[in-house]
């Protein structure tokens, strides 16, 4: 349309609204002024997702993946599924404690991560599984409370040049509205790797939640480099809510309390470390040295022998390798929640000690994945299985009918005849490709909890990066906690693969 035309189509069309267009209207009921304004998400969120932020938040559980597959099929993106999911969890379940049912938010990236690796035909199953247990967790909220996350005093955030500071003043002095005003500055102006560098330290202060808060400082910075970083604002500020939950301690900053000395005397230890200390040499030797202090030292004889090697010249990674394997043997050693999460725990802190370009961070991110592997472990028992010493036997069949034997063994019986068969079919140069896709589908078919996908995530994404030495026997181990091929199936995949079908 001509623009001379269209002004003159405008003018006429506003000059006789004022008339004819009322009385098409009369018969309504007015609307008053407050009425007429589209109602605000708190926190502001960006245009483009409010729909579908809304859609999941106000769809009942038991229709929620049949409305999203027709969204799928009108034309929303994954990565705008992805997006509206996790601010949709940020927004409605509350990070206290970072756990329990804050794991819907937790599992968003683990889901993206399984979905990324799936064949075409199952890529949006992991998605929808995220979705019903955000549904799940909303539901719980409620009737806890029914906490939302509530505006952003905007009086009392902080001017750029010191947000950075203020939020320090504040995560140091354990004050929540002065870090929720802090990073609401901050996350304003700054960028995010001056961001992650200051949160990656904070995430891995305490033991309070069992490694959760790193695991959330690693899993939403990932999912923000997924969905674009305009949509850090209200997920940085449920993150730093949640590092500063004390789960009912006295302040910490004016006590003195177990799941803060790791910290407290590993700030100071870092200081004893030589320079130079990233140019060490790999040393399986060392690696075996350290895994033998975290199974049986404390926190401080983990943290303390770190120092010992490296200052001997041995490389991060070699101890960070002997992490990975004390991990995965607390699995094998006493399978369950606890020691599942010192697998998760040293799987985000590897990756915040990759993604931190501050020395002293790195240095006590090493440092506190030590000294935390020994509270992981606990007082479980010592049966005798250790990973640097577990035996391999070679499966009665081979090829796909090889890699079925596996997974059937890993029942609620004997996991242990399963994870050896493992061992000694990747020993013998079984391909894991095959294992890990075939254990992966178990998930999809058989998984009934979010730890089923932020489990395995963390374990195959290690695997890919942990040296020959150490690699098979972790994922051997790791076998103690994936779903067996006996098990039945759960009842939400068949409805998501007719939600998608339409």
């Amino acid at each position: 349309m001509k623009r001379r035309h269209f002004l003159k189509l405008a003018a006429g069309t506003s000059a006789s609204f004022s008339f004819t267009g009322f009385s098409l209207i009369q018969g309504l009921p007015p609307v008053s002024a407050a009425e007429a304004q589209m109602p605000a998400l708190t926190p502001t969120l960006h245009p483009e997702l409010i729909p579908l932020v809304r859609l999941l938040e106000d769809t009942p559980r038991e229709r929620v993946l049949e409305e999203v597959g027709s969204q799928l099929r009108k034309g929303t993106s994954y990565r705008e599924l992805l997006g509206a999911l996790l601010l949709a969890g940020v927004r409605n379940v509350e990070p206290r404690p970072i756990g329990f049912k804050f794991h819907a938010v937790l599992v968003v990236h683990a889901a993206h991560l399984a979905s990324l690796a799936s064949p075409d035909s199952d890529r949006w199953l992991p998605i929808f599984w995220a979705i019903d247990s955000f549904k799940a967790s909303q539901a719980a909220d409620v009737r806890e409370g029914n906490w939302t996350m509530g505006p952003v005093n905007e009086g009392a955030v902080p001017p750029s040049h010191k947000a950075r500071q203020a939020l320090i003043d504040a995560l140091e002095h354990w004050d929540e509205s002065a870090a929720d005003a802090a990073i609401t500055g901050l996350v304003r102006t700054a960028g995010a790797h001056e961001i992650y560098d200051l949160l990656a330290r904070y995430g891995a202060r305490d033991f309070r939640e069992i490694g959760h808060k790193e695991i959330y400082v690693a899993n939403c910075f990932r999912t923000l480099e997924v969905i674009g970083w305009h949509h850090a604002e209200p997920v940085l500020r449920s993150l730093v809510y949640g590092l500063l939950d004390r789960v009912g301690d006295k302040n910490p900053a004016k006590s003195d309390l177990p799941a803060d000395r790791p910290f407290r005397r590993n700030v100071e230890l870092i200081k004893t470390i030589r320079s130079g200390w990233l140019d060490g040499k790999p040393s399986s030797d060392a690696t075996k040295e350290m895994l033998r202090t975290l199974r049986e030292g404390s926190a401080k004889d983990a943290a303390e022998k770190a120092v010992e090697l490296l200052n001997r010249g041995t490389s991060p990674l070699s101890l960070f390798e002997a992490c990975f394997a004390a991990a995965g043997e607390f699995v094998m050693r006493a399978p369950g929640i606890v020691s599942m999460h010192a697998i998760t725990f040293t799987n985000a802190t590897h990756y915040s000690w990759q993604h931190t370009r501050d020395e002293d961070t790195r240095k006590l991110l090493l440092l506190q994945n030590a000294a935390f592997l020994p509270l992981f472990r606990g007082t479980s028992k010592d049966k005798g299985i250790y990973i640097d010493q577990l035996e391999g036997i070679s499966p009665s069949a081979a090829g796909p009918e090889a890699v079925e034997e596996m997974l059937r063994e890993l029942g609620p019986g004997d996991r242990l005849t399963g994870s050896r068969k493992i061992l000694g079919y990747l020993n013998a140069g079984g391909p894991p490709k095959p294992l890990i896709d075939a254990a992966r589908r178990l998930i999809f078919l058989k998984g009934r909890d979010n730890h089923d996908y932020k489990f395995s995530a963390a374990v195959w994404e290690d695997f890919q990066s942990l040296s020959p030495q150490i690699r098979d026997r972790f994922l051997a181990a790791s076998s103690f906690h994936w779903r067996g091929g006996q098990e039945s199936d759960n009842e939400l995949m068949p409805r998501a693969r007719a939600a998608l079908q339409g």
